[in-house]
């Protein structure tokens, strides 16, 4: 299936592994000229072109034709597989210049030197779907959900009165695990009180026996 109208052109020019630069096309663009000059569509420079600026792709009732410059090394991936180079039986020639159809499923590799430029179609310049009632509908229920989260956490949150509850909770249950081990320990019993004349003469109730040749003066 070759490339639909509404597809556009996408550009990418590499040095090694490094993307030097990136230029999107809409399919407006009937030619897109290359040359190492700013003031052109593609700057393309470290290429070495048969004349400047070069046409680089042209687009027509299927799509876009890509002409490749001489001494370049043409390579092509189809539905994501690895680049392989392009057999020149499927090449096409006009006045002297060689170029390939590219397709929707197709991506071009350029390669002189380190440099490579990589080409695909893209979708630059079309209309991205309007929403409809249904997906408007879907938003709007995510987005009170997602509102009503920071409202709900305040609500269900800790409040000076749950604190308060909470801490005396706490206290309790402390003193009930102390009364336990306590109890565990035997010393659970409260001590008797001492009586008050003892109190008041430390030696009541003690009784000192003495030898009978002693008296007490």
């Amino acid at each position: 299936m070759g490339t639909e109208a509404h597809d556009g052109l996408f550009c990418e020019l590499y040095w090694g592994t490094t993307l030097n630069e990136a230029r999107s096309f809409g399919p407006e663009q009937a030619r897109v000229l290359a040359a190492p000059d700013e003031t052109v569509p593609l700057p393309l420079y470290g290429f070495a072109l048969p004349e400047e600026p070069f046409l680089l792709a042209e687009r027509t009732a299927r799509g876009y034709r890509v002409f490749i410059p001489p001494t370049t090394r043409l390579e092509r991936s189809r539905r994501g597989d690895a680049f392989r180079v392009v057999p020149d039986a499927e090449l096409q020639r006009t006045e002297g210049r060689t170029f390939l159809e590219i397709t929707r499923e197709d991506r071009l590799r350029l390669s002189q030197g380190e440099l490579a430029l990589h080409i695909s179609p893209s979708v630059a310049g079309k209309r991205p779907p309007s929403l409809g009632l249904k997906d408007v509908g879907w938003l709007a229920m995510v987005s009170v959900l997602f509102l009503s989260l920071p409202v709900g956490f305040l609500v269900a949150g800790p409040t000076p009165e749950r604190m308060a509850a909470s801490n005396a909770r706490a206290i309790a249950q402390a003193r009930e695990r102390e009364q336990a081990e306590r109890k565990r320990l035997g010393v659970d019993t409260p001590a008797r009180p001492i009586p008050q004349d003892t109190q008041a003469r430390p030696d009541a109730g003690v009784r000192t026996t003495l030898p009978a040749n002693l008296g007490i003066h």
